[in-house]
């Protein structure tokens, strides 16, 4: 495998100077354990309210401990101190591309960009950034956001890490130990595999939660919900396939998801619900982070969700019905033409041959 012979600063070790955009959950508590590992960090933060309690000190709890970390932040990506090494991304889905616009004056050729979003995002951060720059990134732990500065850690999990065009990278073993001071952190050789997985598991669960205002264990204890989830997850792994993706397996229980949809008859239907049902008792107060930004008055991340695969699918000619009418749905509760409610599960794009 050729290893991309990129001048990323791995010598500088401790010296590298680091940023982070993004001020809520993921961003806040991986910028809080990076300074507490001694890190030299600047964190962006969209609002003053949490620049002023950033410098006094985030409070992180919950599942890796109690602490408070003061760091040092500004308000705009524009107030930074200087160029960085290496950019943590953190923003919203939708604000990604205004927020690398803003950062590549602070940008080396070598410096590193590692997404942390939800969704798929890479490639069209690559195409403002240039590929060399963009590093993957999946997400496999849980954080809450309980107010400015006050930050949950819900779930442990891991960081999974990797090039986009799946070459070996002599950045990602500096950028392992870095993040290793939050999270487990793993390299793979097939990130956007990765990313893809984690991508139908949102389409499924997170969309779904939006339309029908449920908590996952009663969304995946109606019949109906888990005949669409399985909808939702057979046309996103067909997207996949014309795409030229092999999607890792994914989930709570690392599901090989073509192994999940395959098989007929009635056991192999019966064998998908009741695993389905079991990963719903399982994280049953689990509630959806788009619903979560909806009801703080803010948008969901639908474009880079459920609205990849269905632009995928036409671009492949794939056809995404049930992803396009989620897609729907959820704009118009957006626009405020709809309402959250299990009633949306009656819509007739939900009445499944």
């Amino acid at each position: 495998m050729r290893t991309k012979n990129l001048p990323v600063s791995i010598e500088l070790g401790e010296r590298a100077k680091i940023a982070v955009v993004g001020a809520g959950a993921i961003g806040g508590v991986t910028a809080a354990f990076l300074v507490r590992a001694g890190w030299d960090l600047e964190i962006v933060c969209k609002h003053q309210e949490i620049v002023e309690r950033a410098s006094r000190g985030l409070h992180v709890f919950g599942a890796k401990g109690d602490y408070r970390v003061p760091l040092r932040a500004v308000k705009d990506i524009a107030d930074l101190s200087g160029p960085k090494d290496v950019v943590f991304l953190a923003t919203k889905a939708y604000d990604c591309l205004a927020a690398v616009q803003d950062l590549l004056p602070f940008l080396g050729q070598a410096s590193a960009v590692v997404s942390l979003q939800n969704g798929m995002c890479e490639h069209a951060l690559a195409e403002v950034l240039g590929r060399e720059r963009v590093v993957g990134c999946v997400v496999g732990w849980g954080a809450t956001m309980h107010g400015p500065g006050e930050l949950e850690v819900t779930s442990r999990g891991e960081f999974v890490i990797g090039n986009i065009d799946n070459e070996a990278d002599r950045r990602l073993p500096f950028l392992q130990e870095m993040l290793r001071a939050v999270m487990p952190t793993r390299i793979s050789e097939n990130i956007v595999g990765e990313l893809y997985s984690k991508l139908v598991v949102n389409s499924c669960i997170n969309s779904l939660g939006v339309i029908a205002g449920l908590r996952l264990g009663e969304l995946l204890a109606n019949r109906k919900v888990r005949y669409v989830f399985l909808s939702l997850m057979g046309e996103a792994m067909a997207v996949a396939e014309a795409m030229g993706i092999k999607v890792e397996p994914g989930g709570a229980g690392k599901v090989d998801y073509d192994w999940f949809l395959r098989g007929q008859g009635t056991l192999a239907e019966l064998t998908r619900h009741v695993l389905i049902r079991i990963i719903g008792l399982k994280y049953r107060k689990i509630k959806s982070s788009s619903l979560q930004s909806l009801e703080r008055g803010r948008m969901t991340e639908i474009d880079y969700l459920n609205g990849y695969i269905c632009g995928q699918g036409k671009k492949h000619g794939v056809p995404t019905p049930i992803n396009d009418g989620v897609v729907k749905m959820i704009k118009e509760i957006e626009g405020g033409k709809r309402r959250i409610t299990p009633e949306n599960l009656n819509d007739p794009v939900f009445d499944l041959p």
